[in-house]
């Protein structure tokens, strides 16, 4: 499961990457226009789509492998998931025909502050999701075995003996 973590890394690493040629398509030898068309708002949002799962999958096979996610953990997740939604129908509002600057034949695509703050706002309760994932799980971490962690990393696969502790006075 170790290489789970590490398609993580890659898929995080990819879409900073992405994210990074959408804000600044300069770096990639094309010329710059001015202001932001759409071709940048969806690399933009593909990008951090991908550095938002690339986090999740990273997370959950480096830390929590063999712990099953608890109900604040999958509330983090659909918040992360969540966020990415509103981003993408923020950006994308006059194309898909909501927004205020309804895109026709004769006006170019206009990307106005509201859509801006709403992209920005979305990204924050996206973050806002993966860090409440890696914190709901931090205690049913500390549950498991040092040994067992230490293990999965390692690629050691003797998962069979992995016991919670049991807590005082449970029946």
């Amino acid at each position: 499961m170790w290489r789970f973590a590490q398609v993580g890394i890659a898929l995080g690493a990819l879409g900073g990457m992405i994210c990074f040629m959408g804000l600044f398509p300069g770096v990639t030898g094309a010329v710059p226009t001015v202001g932001i068309g759409l071709v940048q708002v969806v690399m933009v949002l593909v990008g951090y789509t991908l550095l938002t799962l690339g986090a999740l999958t990273y997370l959950k096979f480096t830390f929590f492998l063999n712990v099953p996610a608890n109900l604040v953990q999958s509330i983090g997740t659909r918040l992360a998931l969540t966020g990415i939604l509103f981003a993408s129908l923020a950006g994308l509002a006059d194309i898909l025909g909501f927004g205020t600057h309804i895109r026709d034949d004769t006006n170019e695509l206009y990307f106005g502050q509201l859509q801006m703050i709403g992209i920005l706002a979305s990204f924050g309760l996206s973050s806002f999701g993966v860090l409440v994932y890696v914190l709901a799980g931090a205690n049913v971490a500390r549950l498991a075995p040092v040994e067992a962690l230490s293990d999965s990393i390692a690629g050691v696969d003797d998962t069979s003996e992995i016991q919670l502790p049991e807590s005082e006075g449970a029946p």
